[in-house]
């Protein structure tokens, strides 16, 4: 099927939000929950799958839907659709977290890019979301975030979202290697895979996990500089235990912030 034509626009910088302007009955898919506003006009509808395939049978699109289920997302997409009339139609996106949206034209990097699990925001219809895990063992038992990949193929625009800063790395057969949280997408071309992080004291006390991602060949890299799951364990590291009191930074700058809020 071929994509929806999409233009659009990015508004903010750390916090940014896409807006997307639709021409009648062109539609753009997005993942459950990231709609900020809309037009008047626009139609919604949560269906199962991506759409990319609409002679697609209820079993079929289930079973290629199914695969979701792994990334943690739900196997239902929201459908916007400009509904007809006169005029263009506009619908806006966000993650639930702050960062950046990268905007990727597929036909740039060969109709195909790979992803990080959370990390595709919205796409033309037309676009195919599929999972894709990786073949070595490896990098199923010690990868984290970067075993479960997200496959973005189709010949529109795709939106995916980043925390923090945003670094586009080129590769011309180097090879990279990075905390695999911090892997926002690359080419399907680059080959990845999990190695060792180095000697068991920088593995146990180095405080950079026990694996490290390896991405080399030919191709472009999208990094982030706060992965979502870095963000969350420092949130839960510093929140109020269940049934316990707060905690400061400092001891002494807790005890009078706690004072003054008549704690």
């Amino acid at each position: 099927m071929k994509s929806h034509e999409l233009d659009y626009q990015i508004y903010g910088d750390d916090m940014q939000v896409v807006e997307i302007e639709l021409d009648p009955k062109e539609t753009v898919i997005a993942e459950a929950g990231v709609m900020n506003w809309m037009d008047d006009g626009i139609n919604f509808e949560a269906k199962l799958g991506d759409g990319s395939q609409p002679n697609q049978g209820f079993m079929g699109k289930l079973m290629s839907a199914g695969g979701r289920m792994f990334t943690g997302e739900s196997l239902f997409m929201t459908h916007f659709t400009h509904a007809g009339g006169v005029g263009k139609k506009r619908v806006a996106f966000a993650a639930p977290y702050p960062g950046k949206i990268i905007p990727v034209n597929l036909p740039d990097v060969g109709g195909q890019m790979i992803c990080q699990k959370d990390a595709f925001l919205c796409a033309a219809l037309g676009t195919k979301v599929s999972v894709t895990f990786h073949r070595k063992l490896g990098a199923g038992f010690f990868g984290g975030e970067g075993f479960i990949l997200q496959k973005l193929e189709g010949d529109g625009k795709v939106f995916i979202h980043a925390g923090g800063t945003i670094v586009k790395k080129e590769l011309r057969g180097e090879t990279l290697k990075v905390d695999t949280g911090c892997i926002v997408a690359f080419d399907s071309s680059i080959d990845y895979d999990i190695q060792r992080a180095g000697s068991l004291k920088s593995m146990f006390f180095g405080g950079e996990g026990l694996f490290l991602a390896t991405l080399r060949g030919h191709g472009t890299v999208y990094l982030q500089s706060l992965p979502f799951s870095r963000l969350a364990d420092r949130v839960v590291q510093h929140a109020p235990k269940l049934g316990g009191s707060s905690k400061g930074e400092g001891s002494i700058l807790g005890g009078i912030g706690r004072m003054i809020d008549g704690d």
